[in-house]
């Protein structure tokens, strides 16, 4: 089954742009991709997107498919008062089979109502609370990415491991970001990790001197941040500012080029957990990346790109097996057990939920790199308690 993925990658990179008269006389099957476009997680949207339509466009540009596939974008904002606005725009279109949906853990959680309610089948590509698959039994929601218990369970794990044995916990007040305090508060506690103090802040929240001076007079081994990209450079930058020593980590909300460049030289040593590997150790990861170079985005597909252009795939494979009807299109994607995609094997839960491990990544040199890969793995540079 990896044979046959990487020759379709092959195949569609080699005729793509060429069989657009093929194409036209097929008919025309629309799928929802909804992320964040604007925004200060902005990078992650873009990449997901970008690496959605690259999956509609390999699989337009080959000859023996049945359908001809359209991407119809939607903007969340990150925001779930406009993730149920779009999430309903998408779910009333009866020309859409399935989406694509969602990068913001708290987007993600509005809307399950609304895809049930509409019985749109969609496929979760980036958003992390585990109630988004676990908190119901609604059929038509399928997540491709692992959740924040596998990555909270490793950050625990790993940072403790490590030496880092007392805690400060920064988290957002959404659904995401109370999710990120709770499940790395459970894994923490056994391995033996001690939190010393936690402080909830709005996630559009500017100046952190009060919560960071008191940090800095509890001496932390580290901060842990539960929130996404734009909470992260303000604190970190903050940290900076305030002379703490204490290292920083966050899951895979921090994960983004966004962050590395926000933060900046300060970015340097942050450890993150995401579900993904990197694109070099998957079997098509290669032909993935020579493809998306082929395509001219601008953007770089980023840390949960492979997950969406997996979701893409998951979902034009159910409607040329069953048509574009979206009860039958609910039914096979429920069925899903050893699929081949991009990132692996798919296999769903009994709540719809893929099963993958979490991996350990740190900022380094500008740029993301996978742990055991790292300079930090090597010794050459330290991210030990207190190490510099």
């Amino acid at each position: 089954m990896v044979r046959i993925l990487a020759n379709a990658l092959i195949v569609g990179m080699a005729v793509l742009g060429t069989a657009q008269g093929a194409a036209e006389a097929k008919d025309t099957v629309k799928i929802a991709f909804i992320g964040p476009l604007t925004g200060g997680n902005a990078a992650a949207g873009m990449g997901g997107r970008n690496s959605s339509l690259l999956a509609l466009q390999l699989r337009n540009a080959d000859p023996s498919t049945k359908y001809n596939y359209e991407l119809a974008v939607f903007d969340d904002e990150c925001k779930p008062n406009v993730g149920v606005q779009v999430a309903t725009k998408a779910a009333a279109d009866r020309a859409i089979t399935a989406g694509i949906t969602h990068y913001c853990s708290a987007v993600g959680i509005a809307t399950v109502d609304t895809y049930a309610r509409f019985k749109l089948p969609v496929v979760v590509w980036g958003a992390i609370l585990p109630e988004i698959t676990y908190g119901n039994e609604y059929k038509q929601i399928h997540r491709v990415n692992g959740t924040m218990i596998n990555e909270g369970k490793l950050a625990a794990q790993f940072l403790t491991d490590r030496g880092f044995k007392t805690f400060a916990v920064i988290h957002d007040t959404t659904d995401y970001g109370k999710g990120q305090n709770k499940y790395f508060s459970e894994f923490l506690r056994p391995a033996g990790g001690e939190i010393l103090a936690t402080f909830p802040v709005a996630p559009d929240q500017q100046d952190f001197t009060a919560e960071l001076t008191r940090i800095k007079e509890l001496k932390p081994d580290l901060i842990f941040i539960g929130g996404l990209t734009p909470l992260g450079v303000r604190i970190r930058s903050q940290m900076e500012r305030l002379g703490i020593e204490a290292r920083m980590a966050g899951v895979s909300g921090i994960m983004t080029a966004g962050f590395l460049e926000g933060a900046g030289a300060a970015a340097e040593g942050t450890i993150s957990f995401h579900n993904g590997a990197p694109l070099a150790k998957y079997a098509n990861g290669q032909a993935f990346t020579e493809a998306y170079g082929k395509a001219g985005f601008r953007e770089d597909p980023d840390a949960y790109g492979p997950f969406a252009y997996s979701a893409a795939t998951l979902i034009m494979d159910a409607i040329e097996k069953v048509g574009p009807d979206r009860a039958k299109v609910t039914a096979e994607l429920n069925a899903t057990k050893g699929h081949a995609s991009l990132i692996g094997e798919i296999n769903f839960d009994d709540h719809r939920q893929n099963i993958v491990n979490a991996n350990v990544y740190v900022a380094q040199g500008g740029k993301w790199v996978y742990w055991p890969d790292s300079d930090y793995a090597a010794g050459r540079k330290t991210v030990s308690a207190r190490g510099r």
